[in-house]
């Protein structure tokens, strides 16, 4: 093991001068930067490999600096009646993270289709949501639905968490390191969108571990069937196989859905 002269603070630190990875929660950084001290010999050689993991578990769907206060700012001059102008500006919004952006070609099929059976949804829990709460608009949702979201990037949520009360929505977006905890909130749906893979790299069957105590009625998992860059890979393939065996011995009632760049299960107790 490589001597070395910095702390684990100091590690943490250097990460968090990037810009991009300043935004991500202190306990994530931390609990990435733990796994990877004392593998290289230096700091700047391990802040490196520390932000090239948290790289491909959030930092590939963000752009380096989102003006959270102007997008706000363009949601409060919009009035409560403007259903129209609203959603429109939803969708702008949601070309900021790569996640929401795969899914804007076919969003309102996705949600009206996937939750169809299930349709009118009273409350939701959506899992390291994105920017995926300001896809409410086009969801079946119950007139009085509440809506729970989290995730570690903390300014995002802190603008989602406005934007909710802005909108007058039940709902609330909160900071969460999921591999540090599972909320136990008792939903009519969880949503799990393209997350499960992201976060089985930093704990391997964490998949597992995350639906035995999820505790709603129905969740709602999806894996990406397109890289980032639009090409497949086999990751169909690879997902389903993935999907198939975590739901092995489990005594879900499942529903599959099939899109141009996601695959959707519907899981229902």
């Amino acid at each position: 093991m490589p001597e070395q002269d910095f702390t684990l603070n100091d590690l943490v630190t250097a990460v968090r001068l990037s810009r991009k990875y300043s935004q991500l929660s202190r306990s994530l950084i931390e609990r990435i930067a733990i796994h990877e001290l004392g593998k290289h010999k230096d700091l700047k050689t391990t802040t490196k490999a520390v932000r090239t993991r948290l790289h491909r578990l959030a930092g590939a769907f963000l752009q380096d600096k989102i003006d959270y206060a102007h997008w706000l700012d363009k949601f409060r001059v919009i009035s409560e009646e403007d259903y129209q102008k609203h959603t429109d500006l939803c969708l702008q919004m949601m070309r900021a993270h790569a996640s929401t952006k795969e899914r804007l070609p076919f969003l309102e099929h996705f949600f009206t289709t996937t939750l169809k059976t299930i349709a009118p949804i009273r409350s939701v829990l959506d899992l390291a949501c994105g920017l995926n709460p300001l896809a409410i608009p086009f969801m079946p949702l119950a007139t009085d639905a509440v809506y729970q979201a989290c995730d570690v990037v903390e300014p995002m949520i802190n603008f989602l968490q406005n934007w909710l009360t802005l909108r007058k929505i039940n709902g609330t977006a909160y900071v969460l390191d999921l591999l540090e905890e599972i909320p136990q909130y008792k939903s009519h749906v969880t949503f799990i969108l393209k997350t499960l893979p992201i976060l089985d790299q930093v704990e391997p069957s964490f998949s597992s571990q995350l639906l035995d105590k999820i505790a709603s009625e129905h969740i709602l998992i999806s894996y990406p069937s397109r890289s980032l860059g639009g090409r497949s890979k086999g990751m169909e393939q690879t997902y389903t196989e993935h999907f198939n065996q975590l739901v092995s011995s489990r005594n879900f009632q499942i529903q599959r859905f099939d899109f141009s760049n996601e695959i959707a299960f519907l899981l229902s107790r």
